[in-house]
């Protein structure tokens, strides 16, 4: 079946071909029916299979359809919440997309930036809102953001937005909403706890859609792992970059401090290299995206603030550089890459201290992760040649200071 072929209106179908959008994934084919038909759902599939666009595209026609018969303004019809500020542009951006020919409006509501341009959409006509918590409480308190003529409540990262972290603010959410709403939950993965914190917060039995195979890796996603010793990382680390000089690589750190580390220890031997983590403020995680999106830098090192839901298209490599704490967001940095049918490569490396980290992972995957097997000559030949590279680049960079040190005393004499 191809997207022509739905009852959408035909600016909805326009959006959609201008997009390049043709034919739905299975998670688009099996959801978008149910949402057009006013039902909760619960929908789970492995990450990069257009969950985003399986509740934008049948979201956008019912608004636009509701538009068109009600000439009068009802303010915000549908609240999409997600966790972090990146993946709230990012749905912002592919809602607007769709929309485009429409004249329905969409908002993205975060902290981090100023409040004031945000208010201001709001109070001049806002159809959609994709907001983190935060935000979003501040708003509602203030009295900018309205929430009793909200017909449609999408969680996007259901599992992560259903955890302890998030569910009070959640339960809160739910008593000022209308009583009859529709509640559409979207995850790449989901465990029967989550699952019944998701069931309980919805008024009839929500209709459940799970497409995900026992492995949630995707089958496009070729991933392994890699042991060594937790000093020789940066070593490998480079090896692969400079294995792969015009492609975009992705690696995953645990910690903030760890991220800008790893980052300089690269531009020490002359590899350019972007960081992103809490500790930026919106518009420089925002920028450092931009720049990652647009190849001006090749190498991005991030914690976690990144795993869940960001699609930088073209991303051939991940790497964990440190295995995560949690097993599931395994699943979700090695999602990054693969997307849209696309290929993708995953490597972890894997410390003698990680090993625990590495079985739990193994544990929630249901299956062992394949070893890449490094003989001691190969595993030494990469620690040491990186190692003469390293002193080879600070050696030329000393040079390179000399003789700039030198041309200084040269203009001084001439003065």
């Amino acid at each position: 079946m191809k997207f022509e072929d739905y009852n959408f209106d035909p600016k909805v179908k326009k959006g959609l071909a201008q997009m390049g959008f043709k034919r739905p994934t299975d998670i688009q084919y099996k959801s978008i029916p149910n949402i057009l038909n006013g039902e909760d759902l619960l929908a789970v599939a492995q990450t990069g299979t257009g969950k985003t666009a399986a509740f934008a595209i049948p979201v956008i026609d019912l608004i636009y359809s509701k538009k068109t018969r009600q000439r009068r303004p009802t303010g915000v019809i549908c609240l999409v919440l997600v966790p972090t500020h990146e993946l709230a542009i990012q749905i912002r951006d592919a809602f607007d997309a769709i929309a485009r020919f429409t004249p329905v409006k969409t908002a993205a509501l975060i902290g981090g930036v100023e409040q004031d341009p945000q208010i201001q959409q709001l109070n001049e006509g806002v159809d959609i809102v994709i907001a983190t918590p935060g935000r979003m409480f501040d708003l509602i308190s203030q009295g900018h953001l309205q929430t009793h003529h909200i017909e449609i409540l999408v969680l996007d990262e259901a599992d992560h937005m259903l955890d302890l972290g998030f569910i009070k603010d959640i339960r809160d959410l739910m008593r000022k909403l209308p009583k009859r709403r529709q509640t559409l939950f979207f995850s790449a993965t989901i465990n029967d706890k989550i699952k019944k914190i998701a069931y309980s917060l919805v008024k009839q039995n929500a209709i459940r859609i799970q497409l995900s195979p026992k492995d949630p890796v995707a089958k496009n996603i070729d991933h392994s792992v890699l042991f060594m010793e937790m000093g020789h990382k940066r070593f490998f680390l480079e090896r692969v970059i400079l294995e792969n000089p015009d492609t975009k690589i992705l690696a995953f750190v645990r910690t903030k401090v760890r991220a800008e580390r790893v980052a300089k220890a690269m531009e020490r031997v002359g590899i350019s290299a972007l960081t992103i983590h809490g500790d930026k403020d919106q518009k420089e995680r925002s920028e450092v995206l931009d720049q990652f999106k647009t190849g001006a830098t090749n190498l991005l090192v991030a914690t976690d603030v990144t795993a869940r839901g960001i699609d930088i298209p073209d991303i051939e490599i991940v790497i964990n550089y440190d295995l995560p704490e949690d097993p599931e967001n395994y699943v979700h940095r090695v999602g990054r890459t693969g997307r849209a049918k696309k290929k993708g490569n995953a490597y972890s490396f894997c410390a003698e201290e990680e090993r625990e980290t590495l079985s739990e992972i193994q544990g929630f995957l249901d299956k062992e992760i394949k070893v890449l097997d490094l003989d001691k000559h190969e595993y030494s030949d990469t620690v040491n040649i990186e190692r003469e590279r390293n002193n080879d680049y600070r050696a030329l960079m000393e040079e390179i200071k000399a003789f700039e040190n030198r041309k200084k005393k040269k203009k001084k004499k001439r003065k």
